[in-house]
């Protein structure tokens, strides 16, 4: 019976330190306390893993000036006047934002509700005020002048440029790049390139061929959009509705402008089967009163639908040309 015990208290021996052995080789493998013990002393492959994220650095970026700007790791109060679309859509809220004497963005107040406003052309004592750490301008016109200079010693200033400025995509990827938010940046714009697509479809099954025209009222007079910018892009490029002959004839005379003065004349020959109308002047407008627009067949056949100036129709952006996809669909493809 002794010689039995001995060899099983042995065995049992054996099997403990076999045990011993497997658990701490998997701690090494593991690197860590998942699943069992780990080894009380670092390997080499341990060691050499990060053992938290790396914190963000600053970055040198060339704007569309031709400026080197150093972008701070994480920008907290942004100014970036007339291009908080792009910001809402990356989920960033500025610490001011563009207004006008007649207000602001109304369709992106739900983003930016508890903003303060600051005055369009960017005053310097304005700029200074709400002591920004980085700061995002569009066109050259913006910064004309010494105001880059004045600018770039409140806060790194970046530029889009002309160029990017004009295309709301390129604007987008290049915020995300400069806010370091360059894949929800590409998210963002995946999400729209889908949504404008279905819609796409939608458009052609319920009015293929059709076309429409987006005419802005303002102090009693009509502007028609460009057929290549701002919601003539979204109206004919993403979602495949006919340019009216008047609108490509005035598109090419014009300068580049956006929305270009439709004349008398040029509104009687209006040959939209659909008219989104973006009302400025409120209920009771005069001009909506006209004769000449009374006898426009898009509005004789009630195919008009209008929106207040409220609306994002006069602007351009991710969120600005999503709901304008929606005001569309839901006019025509009801």
């Amino acid at each position: 019976m002794k010689a039995n015990n001995t060899k099983l208290s042995l065995s049992a021996l054996a099997g403990i330190l076999l045990l011993s052995m497997l658990l701490a080789a998997c701690g090494n493998n593991n690197g860590g306390n998942e699943g069992g013990a780990a080894s009380s002393e670092p390997t080499a492959s341990m060691a050499a893993e990060p053992t938290e994220t790396e914190a963000p650095t600053e970055r040198k970026l060339t704007d569309g000036l031709g400026h080197e700007v150093t972008i701070p790791a994480e920008p907290k109060r942004i100014i970036a006047s007339y291009l908080e679309d792009y910001l809402a859509a990356l989920e960033v809220t500025p610490v001011a934002q563009w207004s006008v004497k007649n207000g602001m963005q109304e369709y992106l107040q739900p983003y930016l509700a508890d903003v303060p406003p600051i005055p369009f052309d960017l005053p310097y004592e304005a700029v200074l005020s709400f002591d920004p750490d980085l700061i995002i301008t569009g066109t050259a016109s913006t910064v004309e002048g010494d105001k880059y200079e004045q600018y770039s010693q409140i806060a790194p200033t970046f530029t889009l440029g002309d160029e990017v400025n004009g295309d709301w995509r390129q604007s987008l990827l290049k915020i995300g790049e400069v806010l370091g938010k360059s894949e929800k940046a590409q998210l963002v714009l995946d999400d729209y390139e889908k949504k404008a697509a279905e819609a796409k479809t939608a458009l052609q099954e319920k009015a293929g061929g059709q076309s429409a025209a987006a005419i802005w009222l303002v102090s009693n007079t009509f502007y028609v959009v460009s057929d290549s910018l701002s919601s003539g892009a979204v109206l004919y490029k993403e979602l495949g509705l006919t340019v009216p002959a008047t609108v490509k004839e005035i598109s090419e005379g014009s300068d580049g402008a956006n929305w270009n003065q439709l004349s008398l004349e040029k509104l009687a020959q209006l040959d939209a089967d659909h008219i989104f109308l973006i009302n400025s002047d409120g209920d009771g407008a005069a001009a909506l009163q006209d004769p000449i627009w009374q006898n426009i067949p898009a509005v004789k056949n009630g195919n008009i639908y209008e929106y207040g100036r409220d609306t994002s129709w006069l602007y351009a952006g991710p969120i600005a040309n999503s709901q304008m996809i929606d005001d569309v669909l839901e006019s025509i493809a009801k």
